[in-house]
């Protein structure tokens, strides 16, 4: 039977899936119950069909990403945060465009932090060192790349020791779990899920790895053709800057193609050294989930499967947002028990 691509982002106690068409988040609710929405996807590739092309789509699921993965996140935290926690007060639902205005804050606030932040730190590096460090050398960039990297390792380690960044990490191992178990055509069991790997090539954290270390080659070929504009440094340097932001949609589009062979192609020995480190770098955004929290992350899997597997074939498949709640993971899956679970490992 073909596997559907499906990906994943862990959100507060819960799971988001997302399919070819069809989006999901499961969360577990303060009475342990667990809350599932689904509605069908349609991605902007599927209106603008040349955004499909390799080395395009990677900048086309980036977007996708940051708006799903924002929604998915404020709909967790509606409905998983305690009433006691919120102060009593009903967490209402951010609109498109306050959705919107967060996606540009968060990539503006990772701009600063990943590019701008540190350009400007390698280039005082170089003023204060006395050494002829340059945006035109491959030192420039070696030291730009790992100040990059550093921040990036820094961060995941300090945001690692908040109890709820951990819960939300033991999430992302349940998902990734379970598409495993899903790509390996187990049964979309807790029992079957548990036995796999919490680290999967094809996560977001190894994306952004692959974007940092990519950086470093790009721009090292790029820079020496590009001509001082202004005599003042400062001025130049943030040309720079906006320079490296430009490129960044080739750099995202590139990484996006290396993260889909080093899935396809896992069983490749150039392809698992090329995933190594991102697998390494999972060890700080993964953590061994419980078997609760897989049961929301199968929910969440199953729930995408099911609008696959029914698309433009049965009524059900409605355009309409589907919000449902269930008792226990056996609730769900006696309702929707799906063409997954006549699948044996």
């Amino acid at each position: 039977m073909a596997k559907y691509n499906v990906g994943g982002q862990a959100v507060i106690e819960g799971v988001m899936m997302r399919s070819p068409h069809s989006f999901s988040v499961a969360v577990r609710t303060p009475d342990k119950k667990i809350l599932v929405r689904e509605s069908p996807w349609e991605s902007l590739w599927d209106r603008i069909r040349f955004l499909k092309w390799p080395f395009l789509r990677g900048s086309v699921v980036l977007l996708e990403t940051l708006w799903n993965g924002i929604s998915a996140l404020n709909f967790s935290a509606m409905h998983a945060i305690p009433d006691e926690e919120s102060e009593g007060q009903k967490n209402e639902p951010m609109s498109k465009t306050a959705i919107t205005l967060t996606i540009i804050f968060a990539v503006g606030f990772g701009l600063a932090l990943f590019v701008a932040l540190p350009h400007f730190l390698t280039w005082l590096i170089g003023k204060a060192s006395g050494t002829d460090l340059n945006v035109k050398s491959f030192s420039f960039h070696a030291i730009d790349g790992l100040i990059k990297i550093v921040i990036f390792v820094l961060y995941l380690w300090l945001i690692a020791m908040l109890p709820d960044i951990r819960r939300t990490f033991m999430y992302h191992g349940a998902e990734h779990k379970s598409i495993f178990a899903y790509e390996n055509g187990a049964e979309l069991t807790v029992e079957n899920a548990r036995s796999f790997s919490a680290k999967h090539p094809r996560c977001g954290t190894s994306f952004i790895l692959i974007v940092l270390l990519l950086s470093i080659f790009i721009f090292a070929v790029v820079f020496p053709f590009v001509p001082s504009l202004v005599s003042n440094q400062v001025l130049n340097n943030i040309i720079y800057v906006f320079i490296k932001i430009a490129l960044i949609f080739p750099i995202g589009g590139i990484s996006y193609e290396i993260l889909k062979l080093s899935g396809k192609y896992r069983d490749n020995a150039m392809v698992r050294a090329l995933s190594y480190p991102g697998l390494v770098m999972q060890k700080l955004t993964t953590r061994e989930p419980t078997d609760d929290q897989l049961e929301v992350a199968l929910v969440s899997l199953r729930k995408t499967l099911w609008r696959e597997s029914v698309r433009d074939s049965k009524p059900r498949t409605s355009s309409m947002e589907i919000v449902e709640s269930f008792i226990s993971f056996e609730d769900f899956v006696s309702k929707y028990p799906g063409p997954c679970d006549a699948e044996q490992p």
